[in-house]
């Protein structure tokens, strides 16, 4: 039986980058996906359509993370679906590179609501259905860790409260053989921050394999810790960026 048979996973913001990259990963590992998505329906489609064309199931389902009745009906929805849910990775999250100083009340409102409160948000409303031994899996990153790029100060504390958040929670919900850990990416070659982009260079040369991972390194590291294999894990803080905090 394949690895995860049997299971239900959402992954928020999973329609491009590396949450669609997740989403591929945990269906071809046997389980069954519901995506949320923003903006976009056709990037959605697309990624349920590679998961279907693999043999596959997944539903792609438009929610705004930051919005609690968006999020409340995107998880009923995949209730009704799939009839229970067990695996959640909160990887919804946006990054706006500016100087702080520079930075708008909007710009940061957006950030803090996307990067916290949907984290938060989507984790209240799984725990009320996440089966025994569930799993849920944060996506934050080496620079809520260790902080060495300038414009990126708000960014780099909403995923330094997402490793507390991870820290904390697995201690709540522990008794349920639920875990709870964050994998923590540096840079990985994605629309949003590409390989060949202009804050590419300086973001190389912190890294001690002087390249940029790929979006498929961080769904292997996913799909492991959604395993049995990954059962003892929880409240960990897993770093997968290339040695760049080495």
């Amino acid at each position: 039986m394949a690895k995860l048979g049997n299971k239900v996973a959402i992954v928020t913001g999973g329609s491009r980058g590396i949450g669609a990259a997740i989403a591929r990963r945990l269906a071809a590992d046997g389980a069954r996906v519901v995506i949320t998505f923003s903006k976009g329906s056709e990037a959605a489609a697309t990624v349920v359509k590679a998961i279907e064309a693999a043999g596959g199931e997944a539903i792609a389902i438009q929610a705004d993370a930051a919005r609690a009745e968006a999020i409340n009906s995107a998880v009923q929805q995949t209730i009704t679906a799939y009839g229970g849910l067990d695996i959640l990775v909160n990887n919804a999250g946006t990054a706006i590179p500016k100087r702080f100083e520079e930075t708008t009340l909007e710009e940061l409102d957006h950030v803090i609501n996307l990067n916290i409160r949907g984290v938060f948000l989507a984790t209240q409303a799984a725990l009320k259905h996440l089966r025994t031994g569930g799993r849920i899996i944060n996506i934050g990153s080496c620079v809520g860790e260790r902080m060495m790029t300038p414009g990126l100060v708000s960014y780099s504390a909403t995923k330094a409260a997402i490793r507390m958040f991870t820290q904390g929670l697995s201690r709540e919900v522990g008794e349920r053989a639920i875990t709870v850990n964050n994998i923590q990416p540096g840079p990985i070659d994605t629309d949003l921050n590409p390989a060949g982009g202009d804050w590419a260079t300086p973001q190389l040369e912190m890294t001690a394999l002087k390249r940029y991972g790929h979006v498929d390194e961080i769904a292997a590291i996913v799909a492991f810790v959604a395993s049995d294999e990954a059962a003892y894990i929880t409240g960990a803080n897993l770093t997968v960026d290339g040695g760049t905090n080495a």
